[in-house]
C-alpha cells in the first residue's frame, strides 16, 4: 500500500512545477504584433474602458439600491483603490512590456498555477463584461423608441420566465458584438480609429451632461425629506464602493495593449494615470449631478440619466444622452473585444491554453481566431442571459486580479538572481561563470585557492547591497536571515502579509455581525492582525492588498459560490491541458556545469585544475537540476 503514496521528491517537484515563472526573452520589445500605438491612444483606450455603461447604468442602480446620493464616496473609494492597483499596473507595465496584463504580470513573480487562475477569471470577467455592455446598449437604444424593440421581440418570438435567463432573447445586443469583433479583426490601429471617435462623442456628452446637469440641480433632493445623504449608512457606502469597482475594469486594457505600445515604459505609466484620473472626475461629477437632479429613490435603473432629463421636462436632451451613452458603450465593447484575446493569446503561447488562440494574422498582426470565437460567446451571453445579477461577479474577479498584481509587484522589486559567488572588486572582470548568469547558478569555477577559501569563510559578501538584502543596521538582530537568498524572506513576508489582510478584513467584516465577538476579543484580534501592516511598506502595493481584500468580503455569498465553481471548472483546464503543454515544462536546462579541483603537492606549491562535469540526465519535466558542486582537495 505505501508504494502507491507519492515520494516527497516528487511532490516536492510537483510544487515546483505549479510554482515556476515565465522566463522573458532577453530582448522584450521584441513581438509578433504591430507597435503602432502612441500615449493617446492608450489613454483613450482605458478612458473607453471605464466610462461607459457604469457611468449611464451603475450610478443610478448603485444610488437607488445600495447607497443613495452617498454613491459619489462610493466612486471616491473605489476610485482610490483602483488608483492603488493602477500604480502597480503602471509599474508592470513598464517594467514587462508583454500582452496579458494580470496575467503575465502574476506569472514572470508570483507562479504558474495563480496567473493561469488569474488569467481564467479575466477572461470570464471580460466575456460576461462585453455581454453585459451590450444588453445595456440595446435597452438604451430601445428606450429612445419607448421599447418598441422590447415589445416586437416579446410578442413575435416569445419571452421567458427561466432563472438566470433573460425575459427574452436580445438578437440587438448580440447584433452589435459581431459588427463589433468584425471592426476589431482589421487590427490595432483601426480599432484605436474607431474607439477616438467614440470616446470624442461621449466626452462631448459628458460634458453636456455636467453643464445641464448643474443647471437643473435641487439641493433639496439630498435634504433629510429625501432620505438624507446616506440612507444607507456606512455598510451601504462600502457595499457599493465593492459594486462600483465594475466602472474601473477597463484600465487594464492599457497594460494589455502594452506589446502594441510604441514606448510602452513612457506610455503605459502615463495613459493609466490620465485614463482613471479622468474616468474617476467623470463618475464622480456625474453621481453628484443625477442626485441632485431628481430624488435618488425614483430613479431608473436601467437608463437613470436620460429618465432624469426626461423628467425635468427636457426629452431632447435625454434623447441626447441615451446617444451618447451609445457611443461610450460601443467603446467598452470595443476595449473588451480588444483586449480578451490578448489575454487569451498571451496564455496560449505560454502553452497554458490552447494552441490555437496563440495564431497572428500575418497582415492584420492581431489574433483573429481569439478575436472570433470569443467574441462569438459574448454575442451568445448578450441573447440568452440575464447578466444583471452578475455585475457583482465581475468586480470579484477584478479584485483578485488586482490584489495579484500588488503582491507581485513586491516580489518583483526585491527579486534577485540567485548567485554564490564573491563580489567583484569595482573595475575587475567578471569570470566566465558570472557572464553565463544564471546557466549555472551554483557551481563556480575560480581564479585561486585562496578565492575559495575566502568564500567558504564568508559565503554571502555583504559589501554592495542590492535590493532583496539586508541593510547593515539590521544585521545584528537578523542575522539569521543572511542564510536566505536575496528575495525569499520578501516572499514568505507577502504570504504573511495575505494571510493578515485575509483575516483583519474578516474580523472588520464579519466580527460583529456574523461572529458576534465580544468587544475585548474584537479589539485584540484586530491589534493582532494589525501586526502585518505596521510597516506598510512598500505602501501602495500593501494599501491595495487591504482595500481589495476587504472589498472581496463585502459581496454576497452567492458571488463566492459562482466563484468557487468557476476556479473547480479553470483547475481542471489547467490539470488536463495546461500543466502538460507548458513551455516552461517543455524548457530544458543548459548543460553548462563546471568544478573546481585543487592539487596541493608535498612541496607546498598550489596547481589548480579545471574540469567540466557532465550534467545528470535531465527528466522530461523540464525542472532544472539541483546538485552542487564537487570541489576535491588532495594532499
Amino acid at each position: 500500500m505505501a508504494r502507491w503514496l507519492p515520494r516527497s521528491t516528487d511532490l516536492t517537484r510537483f510544487c515546483q512545477k505549479l510554482n515556476r515563472v515565465k522566463t522573458l526573452e532577453a530582448d522584450m520589445m521584441e513581438t509578433s504584433f504591430n507597435r503602432c500605438l502612441s500615449t493617446i491612444d492608450l489613454t483613450l483606450l482605458g478612458i473607453g474602458g471605464m466610462v461607459g455603461s457604469g457611468l449611464y447604468v451603475l450610478t443610478g442602480t448603485v444610488a437607488k439600491e445600495i447607497a443613495g446620493p452617498a454613491v459619489i464616496v462610493s466612486f471616491i473609494i473605489a476610485g482610490f483603490a483602483s488608483l492603488l492597483a493602477a500604480l502597480c499596473y503602471a509599474e508592470f507595465g513598464a517594467r514587462v512590456p508583454k500582452t496579458g496584463s494580470a496575467y503575465m504580470f502574476t506569472y514572470v513573480s508570483v507562479g504558474e498555477i495563480w496567473a493561469f487562475l488569474i488569467g481564467w477569471n479575466v477572461l470570464l470577467e471580460y466575456m460576461i463584461g462585453g455581454a453585459a455592455v451590450a444588453r445595456a446598449w440595446s435597452g438604451y437604444l430601445d428606450s429612445i423608441f419607448n421599447h418598441k424593440i422590447k415589445n416586437f421581440t416579446e410578442t413575435h418570438v416569445g419571452a421567458w420566465q427561466v432563472p438566470f435567463l433573460a425575459h427574452y432573447p436580445d438578437f440587438l445586443a448580440a447584433a452589435i458584438l459581431l459588427v463589433a469583433t468584425a471592426f476589431i479583426s482589421f487590427g490595432a490601429k483601426v480599432s484605436s480609429w474607431l474607439n477616438h471617435v467614440f470616446s470624442a462623442i461621449s466626452m462631448g456628452v459628458i460634458l453636456f451632461i455636467l453643464i445641464m446637469g448643474f443647471v437643473l440641480a435641487q439641493p433639496k433632493n439630498w435634504g433629510a425629506q429625501e432620505g438624507g445623504f446616506a440612507p444607507y449608512g456606512l455598510s451601504g457606502i462600502m457595499a457599493g464602493t465593492a459594486t462600483c469597482f465594475y466602472a474601473f475594469v477597463g484600465f487594464d486594457v492599457i497594460a494589455a495593449s502594452s506589446e502594441e505600445a510604441r514606448n510602452p515604459q513612457k506610455a503605459v505609466p502615463r495613459a493609466i494615470a490620465f485614463s482613471l484620473g479622468l474616468a474617476t472626475g467623470a463618475y464622480i461629477l456625474v453621481s453628484m449631478v443625477l442626485t441632485l437632479m431628481v430624488p435618488w429613490h425614483t430613479l431608473d435603473p436601467d437608463s437613470a440619466l436620460a429618465d432624469a432629463f426626461y423628467r425635468r421636462g427636457y426629452s431632447w436632451a435625454g434623447f441626447l444622452v441615451a446617444a451618447g451613452s451609445i457611443c461610450a458603450m460601443n467603446t467598452v465593447l470595443l476595449s473588451n473585444l480588444f483586449s480578451l484575446p490578448r489575454i487569451v493569446y498571451a496564455m496560449a503561447e505560454d502553452g497554458l491554453f490552447f494552441q490555437v488562440f496563440s495564431r497572428v494574422h500575418p497582415r492584420t498582426q492581431v489574433p483573429v481566431i481569439g478575436i472570433v470565437v470569443f467574441g462569438l460567446l459574448m454575442a451568445l451571453l448578450a441573447l440568452i442571459f440575464d447578466l444583471e445579477a452578475l455585475v457583482q461577479f465581475l468586480s470579484i474577479g477584478t479584485l483578485l486580479a488586482y490584489t495579484f498584481v500588488a503582491a507581485s509587484i513586491i516580489v518583483l522589486r526585491f527579486q534577485q538572481q540567485k548567485t554564490d559567488g564573491p563580489t567583484q572588486p569595482a573595475g575587475s572582470q567578471p569570470n566566465p561563470e558570472q557572464r553565463e548568469g544564471l546557466a549555472a547558478p551554483e557551481l563556480k569555477e575560480y581564479e585561486s585557492f585562496s578565492d575559495k577559501l575566502q568564500l567558504v569563510g564568508n559565503e554571502k559578501s555583504k559589501e554592495h547591497r542590492e535590493p532583496g538584502q539586508l541593510k547593515a543596521a539590521f544585521e545584528p538582530y537578523l542575522e539569521f536571515l543572511s542564510d536566505f537568498y536575496p528575495g525569499e524572506v520578501v516572499t514568505v513576508a507577502v504570504v504573511t502579509l495575505m494571510v493578515s489582510a485575509v483575516c483583519l478584513c474578516s474580523i472588520l467584516v464579519f466580527g460583529n455581525t456574523h461572529l458576534h465577538l465580544p468587544t475585548w476579543s474584537y479589539s485584540l484580534l484586530l491589534v493582532l492582525f494589525s501586526l502585518g501592516f505596521i510597516p506598510l511598506v512598500p505602501l501602495s502595493p500593501a494599501l491595495s492588498i487591504v482595500l481589495n481584500i476587504y472589498l472581496m468580503l463585502k459581496l454576497s455569498y452567492m458571488t463566492w459560490l459562482r466563484f468557487a465553481i468557476w476556479l473547480i471548472l479553470g483547475l481542471l483546464v489547467y490539470f488536463g491541458y495546461g500543466i502538460w503543454h507548458s513551455k516552461e515544462n517543455l524548457r530544458e536546462p543548459q548543460p553548462q556545469r563546471v568544478s573546481a579541483r585543487y592539487v596541493v603537492f608535498p612541496s607546498s606549491s598550489l596547481e589548480e585544475t579545471v574540469q567540466a562535469v557532465q550534467p545528470s540526465p535531465q527528466p522530461p519535466t523540464g525542472l532544472p537540476d539541483t546538485d552542487t558542486d564537487t570541489t576535491e582537495a588532495k594532499r
